[in-house]
């Protein structure tokens, strides 16, 4: 499934056009591709009625052109329509949704609980 963000990039430093982005869904987790090229990916488990994040990266060669944004942006943008509700134990998620309260009405608190759900 592919997962389109509604974020432009904050800087383009490589001539990579948002056509060339895409956020796909891949069991346990949603990776960003540039140019089909996977450049990061955030790490999820599904309990319940709950998507629990915790995990995210980007590769350096990627790092400073808003790709982190972009997928979280999606990965949230796809767990809305998915009917769960945000729990993020990943920093960046976390993060993320501190900037940007559209998602607020879907989130739960990190409890021990969720933080129990996360492999090992």
């Amino acid at each position: 499934m592919n997962v389109t963000a509604p974020f432009r990039l904050y800087r383009d430093t490589e001539g990579v056009t948002d056509e060339q982005i895409a956020v796909q869904n891949s069991p346990g987790r949603y990776e960003v591709s540039v140019g089909g090229e996977v450049a990061g990916y955030t790490q999820y488990v599904d309990r319940d009625h709950q998507r629990i994040f915790f995990h995210t990266e980007i590769d350096d060669r990627f790092s400073g052109r808003g790709l982190a944004g972009k997928l979280i942006a999606g990965a949230l943008t796809d767990t809305r329509a998915a009917d769960r509700r945000i729990v993020p134990i990943c920093p960046f998620v976390a993060a993320y949704l501190k900037r940007h309260d559209d998602f607020a009405d879907i989130v739960d608190p990190v409890t021990p609980s969720t933080q129990a759900a996360i492999p090992a």
